[in-house]
């Protein structure tokens, strides 16, 4: 009968363990989605888009950005501009986004 009980509760032990490091890399994996800089980052490109006219000022305006990004957040944001649409790719080294906006 001890053998029994020992045995389950070493089964219940590692089935515990297990379920304890599945719960912080799930956590881990949902902490490391940068999805407020993502959002803040979609604010400003459509801000700057909607306040500044001059194609030249905008490139300034959007290196700027680029800058910012890559300096505090560490993430390499791309964004340009046809008459018809608007991309931006932003990649973290973990997380990389994608998104065609049309205008």
């Amino acid at each position: 009968m001890g053998l029994i009980i020992s045995v389950s509760l070493l089964f219940l032990a590692i089935i515990i363990n297990q379920s304890v490091l599945v719960g912080q890399t799930t956590a881990e994996s949902v902490l490391d989605f940068p999805k407020s800089d993502i959002q803040d980052l979609r604010n400003e490109i459509f801000e700057s888009r909607q306040y500044i006219s001059s194609p030249t000022e905008l490139g300034i305006v959007w290196s700027d950005i680029r800058n910012l990004s890559l300096e505090r957040k560490y993430a390499v944001v791309n964004i340009a501009s046809t008459s018809d649409t608007l991309t931006i790719e932003y990649n973290n080294g973990v997380i990389r986004y994608h998104e065609i906006i049309p205008i």
